[in-house]
């Protein structure tokens, strides 16, 4: 599948790039930095630009397999990297969304714009008929987020240590 570049309102969504035009390498190196990102998004490390050039060819072969839709969110002047969403597991039958906000961006409404315009192209482009959200408990942003979007809490567990919230949205 190609990329989809989606209308967010205040932002756009886009794959990601690191190109001579546009490079989301520098701000992704930033946001996987940050002591709040490595708490809350533990599966990925991101030491320097190699990696994050890593990440975003990872991300693009996601879209050429289908596997995973990614959107950069970004400034629609700049095409600034402000965060990221996602709609993950597509081919194996259980859609999860994802999405993380670039610390200088936070609590702008980024991620709750961002993962209300994947999961409409979820349930529209896609046909998908539910998407699942977790969280580790202690995240207080994320379940704002979960809730701003109309997802439903439906349980917990406990993985690794870390108690998760799961909830879902159905279309």
């Amino acid at each position: 599948m190609e990329p989809i570049e989606i209308n967010a309102g205040g932002f756009y969504l886009r794959a990601l790039r690191a190109d001579d035009l546009l490079d989301d390498r520098p701000a992704i190196l930033c946001a996987f930095s940050d002591a709040e990102m490595r708490r809350w998004v533990a599966d990925y490390r991101i030491a320097d630009l190699a990696d994050a050039g890593d990440y975003v060819r990872r991300r693009a072969r996601e879209w050429d397999t289908g596997t995973r839709c990614s959107w950069a969110v970004a400034e629609p002047t700049t095409g600034e990297l402000l965060g990221e969403v996602d709609l993950r597991g597509l081919d194996e039958g259980d859609p999860q969304a994802a999405c993380w906000t670039h610390p200088g961006h936070r609590g702008r409404g980024v991620a709750s714009t961002a993962l209300g315009a994947a999961v409409r192209f979820g349930f529209g482009a896609l046909e998908l008929d539910r998407i699942g959200y977790q969280h580790d408990a202690g995240n207080t942003a994320s379940r704002r987020v979960a809730e701003k979007c109309g997802f439903e809490l439906t349980g917990e567990s406990t993985h690794l240590g870390a108690r998760l919230l799961h909830w879902v949205a159905v279309a």
